[in-house]
């Protein structure tokens, strides 16, 4: 069960858990049409962040449209599931809106906003765990409890060096699967705290 999660269907079907936010929803309905307007709706975001720089909404939307772009044509590569360099360069642009949006701190982060900022700190883009550790605790809190975010979580965090975040995370997972996959999932995760890459397909 972990190892589809944690393996290509990591990548593929939405690291952050979030439907709308996964990244093949970001690649749908591609083409010179749709590229052009996701290059419209990052002008007029970055606009709006202009004028109303404090607006932790407009920070969002301009996260939201550019990690749109980063999904675009040569940003990314369908056949390996990742970024390109050129994609990764856009995604350094998300971050930043990101990181703008939760430093004016909103009272409810956007979870969606979140899962695709997993995506983009995962694995797949910037490989920066520590912050998609971070996402990954806003998208998992805002959704009912299960033993797959939680497992995703732990991953993370084990990826991050944040190795008690990771044990309470396995700890929470293993007590929300089922019974009979309760030693799997246990088994799964210990091999995950000791090889985290590996677990994230990137070892």
């Amino acid at each position: 069960m972990l190892a589809v999660l944690m393996g290509g269907g990591l990548v593929l079907f939405g690291i952050g858990g979030a439907t709308s936010g996964g990244l093949l929803d970001a690649l749908k309905g591609g083409g010179s049409s749709t590229s052009s307007q996701v290059d419209k709706n990052v002008k007029s975001a970055q606009k709006r962040v202009r004028l109303h720089p404090q607006d932790a909404a407009a920070w969002a939307a301009l996260a939201r449209t550019e990690y749109q772009l980063a999904g675009q044509g040569e940003n990314y590569d369908q056949a390996t599931g990742t970024f390109t360099a050129k994609g990764k360069q856009q995604l350094r642009q998300v971050a930043t809106a990101w990181n703008k949006y939760m430093a004016l701190n909103p009272k409810h982060p956007d979870p969606n906003l979140a899962a695709q900022m997993v995506q983009a700190f995962g694995p797949a883009g910037l490989a920066r765990y520590s912050d998609a550790t971070a996402a990954q605790e806003i998208v998992t809190s805002s959704q009912p409890a299960s033993a797959a975010l939680y497992a995703r979580l732990a991953v993370f965090a084990y990826a991050a060096g944040q190795t008690r975040t990771g044990d309470l995370a396995s700890q929470k997972a293993v007590s929300l699967a089922p019974k009979a996959q309760k030693k799997t999932l246990q088994q799964e995760l210990a091999a995950a705290k000791a090889s985290p890459q590996q677990a994230l397909g990137t070892g």
